[in-house]
């Protein structure tokens, strides 16, 4: 494993609330909309300017977070998950084969424009994201 990270849900403030975090804690924050991903032509123009993904980095401190989207909303107290970002596609899968065992598997394991990801929920109702992503050359 590369590292383990906390992954924060957002109701429409992700924006918001991850530059209070970097005022707050300092570091470099990045940011990227649903309407600049690949998906940005397909949703609706009101989704646009929501965030698809927000990196905040300061040395070792790592938090990543989005903005809710589709029929659930973040819940205080469960809008957390555990990421993992793994060394290789092997690892991503058999960790999420582990960790899904008697648990709920939300989005397979499979290559996205972002990565090689996949997420689940485990048996013990902790949700959990796995990520390969191909270092860039």
């Amino acid at each position: 494993m590369i590292s383990t990270n906390v992954y924060l849900h957002f109701n429409g403030n992700c924006r918001e609330a991850m530059t209070f975090y970097k005022d707050s804690l300092g570091g470099e924050l990045q940011l990227m909309t649903v309407g600049e991903s690949p998906m940005g032509s397909q949703v609706p123009p009101q989704a646009k300017n929501s965030i698809m993904h927000a990196r905040l980095t300061n040395g070792p401190l790592v938090i990543m977070a989005s903005d809710m989207m589709g029929q659930e909303t973040a819940k205080a107290g469960s809008n957390m998950t555990l990421s993992i970002t793994c060394s290789n596609t092997k690892e991503a899968d058999t960790l999420f084969a582990k960790l899904s065992a008697g648990g709920k598997v939300s989005h397979p394991m499979k290559q996205e424009f972002f990565g090689y990801y996949g997420d689940l929920t485990d048996r013990y109702g902790f949700t959990w994201m796995l990520l390969y992503e191909k270092p860039r050359s």
